[in-house]
């Protein structure tokens, strides 16, 4: 029978070690992985305004280095971080609001997976930095918000960056 060596026992253990570390993080992303209501001090992640001041759908991104998810104060914040080229960050999770079971004006709850949503874009109504998306967990909800509020219907996948900019069309007009 061969004796293992204390060199070899290093390794096994750090090997170990290791596996039980890889496994540990990924148990503590899925747990921090669950919709978080605002509240009235929760800011959003990219410009501090307070989301529960605004009308409007609210979203929430879940990164697998972050305990706590970042906040947006309207959809097109959270499309044009998650659509960039250079977002690097390990998304575990995005939610949204469904507006067909909260009000636009003060909503509140009603988080759901983003990436199941309808959205609606090019309504009348606006969020806290004008002009948003609607976000709906039921596509016939969606449709009944078009034929009020004006807009098309897109699904995740179809949300593109050019439909997120941020600028509100400052960069492309050519009057100023």
């Amino acid at each position: 029978m061969k004796l293992l060596t204390p060199c070899f026992l290093g390794r096994r253990h750090a090997w170990l070690l290791a596996i039980t570390l890889l496994t540990a993080c990924g148990q503590q992303a899925a747990q921090n992985t669950a919709a978080i209501e605002i509240t009235r001090e929760t800011a959003c992640s990219l410009d501090g305004m307070t989301l529960a001041d605004y009308p409007g759908p609210k979203a929430q991104i879940h990164f697998a280095t972050q305990s706590a998810p970042e906040y947006f104060c309207d959809l097109m914040e959270m499309f044009d971080i998650y659509l960039k080229p250079e977002q690097a960050r390990k998304v575990t999770a995005l939610y949204v609001q469904d507006m067909g079971k909260t009000s636009w004006e003060e909503p509140k709850g009603a988080w759901f997976d983003a990436k199941t949503a309808f959205y609606v874009v090019g309504s009348k109504k606006m969020g806290s930095m004008g002009p948003t998306f609607g976000s709906f967990a039921k596509e016939e909800d969606a449709k009944k918000f078009v034929s009020a509020n004006g807009g098309k219907v897109y699904k995740f996948d179809e949300i593109t960056p050019d439909m997120t900019a941020l600028d509100g069309g400052a960069l492309h007009d050519r009057h100023m």
